[in-house]
């Protein structure tokens, strides 16, 4: 997980979501839910990903950014928060 870590430190941070998010902390997108059970089917029961959300809140804002990015188009409010 260190790897991962370390990946979110490299893209998180720098968004204009990361600030966004700050308020809807409790609240979980359809796209966090999927990493998160990533992490418990794939992870070997070492990940758990109640201790990793906001490593994984970096990695998500990080990939919505880049698709807003890359396309020009918003993010479905279904999948964002």
């Amino acid at each position: 997980m260190d790897k991962l870590s370390g990946l979110a430190s490299k893209l998180g941070g720098k968004g204009s979501h990361s600030s966004s998010n700050s308020g809807s902390a409790g609240q979980e997108d359809y796209v966090d839910k999927a990493l998160g059970g990533a992490e418990k089917k794939f992870g070997g029961g070492k990940v758990d990903p109640a201790k990793m959300r906001s490593t994984n809140e970096k990695i998500t804002d990080t990939g919505r950014e880049q698709f807003e990015k890359a396309t020009g188009k918003h993010v479905p409010e279904k999948f964002s928060n």
